[in-house]
């Protein structure tokens, strides 16, 4: 097989520390901003990875609030809530190509509260509520056997499904943020936020 070429320099921006915000969450929140004036489709999409037994594992999810850390909505149960249960630690990256950019984010998953999944999970459309509640998430399945039991669900719940116990939230509590601007020539800029001593310093890293 050929190795795939498909260089391109990039001349979107640049980035500087001093044009950055303090704290990182709130400068993550103006590039999400900015991806979504941009047009790119899903904007909080990031790919989480956990480990288990020294074996990564990721996925894309979707970001669904940002306070402390990173807050998305999953299945307890899945392969990502199991390595959590052994393994707190955890990653996120977003890429957003026609920005040029990415963001990666390191520290810990905790759960949020029963309250917050609560209310969550009540906003959510109805056929999304009977997915999650149905799908024994990460196990094999039969398509027929799932559908079935989206079925049971519909009959039981004709109108609104109660959150499940075993679905709900994380937060990816970060101790690590790096905002990443591609530059030409591959002399690409790195800032990265480390929380020290209580509180976060920047620094430029080569690329």
């Amino acid at each position: 097989m050929q190795p795939l070429e498909t260089r391109k320099d990039y001349t979107y921006g640049t980035l500087e520390q001093n044009q950055l915000l303090e704290n990182p969450l709130e400068q993550l929140s103006v590039w999400l901003e900015q991806a979504s004036q941009a047009g790119i489709l899903e904007p909080n999409g990031m790919t989480v990875c956990t480990v288990r037994q020294g074996r990564p594992s990721s996925r894309v999810v979707l970001l669904r609030g940002m306070d402390t850390g990173l807050v998305f909505y999953t299945n307890y149960l899945s392969r990502k809530g199991t390595d959590t249960a052994t393994n707190a630690f955890a990653s996120a990256s977003f890429w957003w190509a026609a920005l040029e950019r990415q963001v990666r984010v390191e520290g810990q998953l905790e759960k949020v509260s029963s309250t917050e999944s609560d209310a969550y999970f009540a906003s959510r459309p109805y056929e999304s509520q009977l997915a999650s509640a149905a799908s024994p998430q990460s196990q094999a399945i039969e398509r027929p056997a799932l559908e079935q039991l989206v079925m049971d669900l519909r009959t039981n719940y004709p109108e609104r499904v109660p959150r499940p116990e075993h679905w709900g939230g994380y937060r990816l509590v970060p101790d690590y943020l790096e905002f990443w601007q591609g530059r030409k020539a591959r002399l690409h800029d790195r800032i990265v936020y480390k929380f020290k001593g209580g509180k976060w310093k920047k620094e430029r890293l080569a690329p």
